[in-house]
């Protein structure tokens, strides 16, 4: 009797184990989705998705690496019609940390900027949980061969 119940916790462990780990990612995979989302309809970007620590970025557009908080201004948009695509997610700390990486296409216009039609981005975000919520903590866009960045336009 003993060892029945040993078995049927290890195994109630064990499922709940990885229900958790598929929470991380689902709740990673739908953040993404919401910041695209917020794009889409707001025309900015959400200060509130970047840590309270901020976030070191690599923008599609080249340079140097930046710090992003809070109070930095994301960028605003005239048009933003964006989706994602493949979403994948690597949970590092269980309900604390994961690294998504996914694709992001979209056509924009940055505020005072060109329009950019074919802006196609690999995107890697490291996400931390505070407060209930997954928080960006560092992020890295690069173009997609024959897509464009941020404050490029497509010549045809």
């Amino acid at each position: 009797m003993k060892n029945r119940f040993i078995s049927a916790l290890a195994l109630t462990l064990c499922v709940m184990s990885s229900t958790v780990m598929a929470d991380t990612a689902t709740e990673v995979r739908q953040a993404i989705l919401d910041h695209i989302a917020h794009m889409n309809q707001q025309l900015n970007q959400d200060p509130m998705r970047l840590s309270k620590d901020g976030s070191k970025e690599f923008f599609s557009s080249g340079g140097l690496l930046t710090y992003l908080d809070r109070t930095s201004g994301g960028n605003t948009f005239e048009v933003f019609q964006g989706s994602i695509k493949h979403i994948e997610v690597v949970v590092l700390v269980e309900g604390q940390a994961a690294v998504a990486h996914f694709y992001q296409e979209a056509i924009m216009q940055p505020t005072g900027l060109p329009v950019v039609t074919n802006y196609r981005a690999r995107v890697t975000q490291a996400f931390v949980k505070e407060d209930g919520d997954w928080k960006i903590r560092a992020a890295h866009y690069s173009p997609l061969m024959g897509g464009a960045g941020t404050s490029q336009t497509v010549i045809k």
